[in-house]
């Protein structure tokens, strides 16, 4: 261990010298293979924090896939549907542990997004997980640790370059942290808060009842958002975010976007979309895109002549808005967290269309009153935690 680690540059190529360290002790990371950058750490530490924190929360091993300073994607060690298993694509891996189905669930909520991902997993990387980051295009990986096989397998990715770092579970940070801009230091107290099914016991709508696994749903949510640059609001659906939200300035924006995201995953399990017939050796990413286009406005794109013939084995009909409102609408007991009030009842109605029956929320809007006017319309239960969220 050492106090410190220099790095190649830091957020881009022109910002020189760059580097790592802590004032008193040792970096609590041992770097196994690669030579990790500023933004793959800042992804990396996040990352460990937001997965060994729904570890805590659920009990569950969790994983995460993160690009430029969010997540793309959360989930604890569920098993895995048939049809889970086919989105995304590990219907075809003879064995999925529990940490690698945190993974499957959390690169595949959207693949878009994960694509060249830096990846944290709360528990010890195994073989069955290694094999299923082996084959996706990822930056890097830090977990509390590795089998040897498992390590083997994954520095044999990205020509013997793939980012491996080993985290010290017990690491314990300052509880005051730093950082500077404009040459000013910011401090500020860490932000502690540890969230569990406590956070939602003031539940404030006519609806009342949230179920144990939907609590589980929330804190994953929230503790998602907590590691999620604001504004950010986090759609989660049975151990899983399946839409992400980041960086808006707008929470209705915030909302649309997350709900957009949500949707897409709900229609990749349609069977409109499990039946597309992709050519025989398709590159992953222009499955992926061509999936995402297909359910998009742009269909043409994909399915104009001279186009679907380069992507599909036969031209896939159209999937119609009446055909994709129709799946959308069986889409229920989705669970909706947001990392400060929602201002208006109208972020209420675009969740609805995503089929939010839960919410969590701080609470103390001025137009609270609208908000759970609104919630009661739909019968939503929704939690006020009283506490705020914003990550930056």
């Amino acid at each position: 261990m050492a106090s410190e680690m220099f790095l190649k540059y830091g957020c881009n190529p022109n910002q020189k010298p760059s580097r790592v360290y802590v004032e008193n002790g040792d970096l609590p990371i041992e770097v196994l293979n690669g030579k990790p950058g500023y933004i793959n750490l800042l992804d990396a530490f996040n990352g460990w924090q937001l997965v060994n924190e729904i570890k805590r929360a659920t009990r569950l091993c969790a994983a995460t896939s993160f690009k430029h300073v969010s997540p793309a994607g959360a989930a604890v060690g569920l098993p895995l549907s048939d049809t889970l298993k086919k989105i995304y694509f590990v219907d075809d891996l003879e064995e999925l542990s529990p940490m690698a189905c945190a993974y499957a669930r959390a690169r595949g909520a959207d693949r878009m997004s994960s694509y060249g991902d830096f990846i944290a997993l709360s528990d010890t990387c195994d073989v069955p997980t290694a094999k299923m980051i082996q084959r996706e295009v990822s930056d890097g990986i830090i977990a509390p640790g590795y089998t040897d096989e498992a390590l083997e397998i994954l520095k044999s990715k990205r020509k013997g370059t793939y980012n491996i770092i080993k985290i010290d579970p017990d690491y314990k940070p300052d509880p005051i942290e730093k950082k500077q801009v404009f040459g000013i230091t910011f401090e500020q107290g860490r932000n502690e808060l540890v969230i569990d099914d406590n956070m939602f016991n003031n539940i404030v709508t006519n609806n009342t009842d949230i179920p144990y696994d939907k609590k589980r749903d929330l804190a994953i949510a929230m503790i998602t958002l907590k590691y999620t640059q604001s504004n950010s609001v986090c759609y989660v659906k049975d151990g899983q975010a399946i839409g992400i939200g980041a960086g808006q300035q707008s929470r209705i924006h915030c909302t649309r976007l997350a709900g957009n995201k949500a949707d897409i995953w709900w229609l990749r399990q349609s069977p409109q979309v499990l039946n597309l017939k992709f050519v025989d050796g398709i590159r992953r990413p222009d499955r992926d895109n061509a999936i995402d286009v297909y359910i998009s406005d742009e269909y043409m794109d994909v399915l104009a002549d001279g186009a679907w013939q380069n992507i599909f084995k036969e031209k896939p009909p159209v999937f119609t808005k009446e055909e994709q409102q129709a799946w959308l609408a069986a889409n229920t007991d989705v669970c909706l967290g947001s990392d400060a009030f929602f201002p208006f009842g109208d972020n209420i109605e675009r969740a609805h269309k995503s089929g939010v029956s839960y919410i969590a929320e701080p609470g103390g809007s001025i137009r609270d009153d609208n908000v759970i006017e609104t919630c009661n319309k739909y019968n939503i239960a929704m939690a006020f935690t009283g506490i705020r969220l914003f990550h930056h």
